[in-house]
């Protein structure tokens, strides 16, 4: 039972890790979305004889809001999935985080398949059970 909390504890500090370099990397989608806005205002006061049939800021706009939403919320429930681990409960939760953290790129591929091949493990299971 000891290395099993060993590697609870470092799970909780990789998923720590994980979850501020989430939240660091939405300053990506507000550098974005001010790129929009910059193109924008750009393009609203260039004088020419070619009206655009829209403000095409507006794309990088819309996609540094949505992409800034979602990677501050993924990053959220990342540090709460490493809060869980340090307390040792809400298996479901971590299980279902382990599998999104999956989509995430190299670094989310392999704490979600490692965290998957943990969790998995019925000495850890029974962890979870007592608490």
């Amino acid at each position: 039972m000891e290395s099993t909390s060993n590697n609870l504890n470092t799970f909780r500090i990789l998923y720590l890790v994980k979850g501020i370099l989430t939240l660091c990397f939405s300053i990506f989608f507000i550098l974005y979305g001010a790129m929009g806005f910059i193109f924008g205002a750009i393009a609203e006061n260039t004088e020419t004889n070619t009206e655009l049939p829209f403000n095409f800021g507006w794309i990088f706009v819309i996609i540094g809001g949505v992409g800034l939403f979602f990677c501050i919320t993924f990053g959220i429930l990342t540090l709460l999935a490493s809060k869980y681990f340090k307390q040792v409960k809400n298996y479901n939760f971590i299980f279902a985080i382990a599998i999104l953290n999956c989509l995430t790129g190299i670094l989310g591929i392999l704490l979600g398949v490692f965290t998957l091949v943990e969790l998995t493990k019925p000495e850890v299971k029974a962890l979870f059970n007592k608490n």
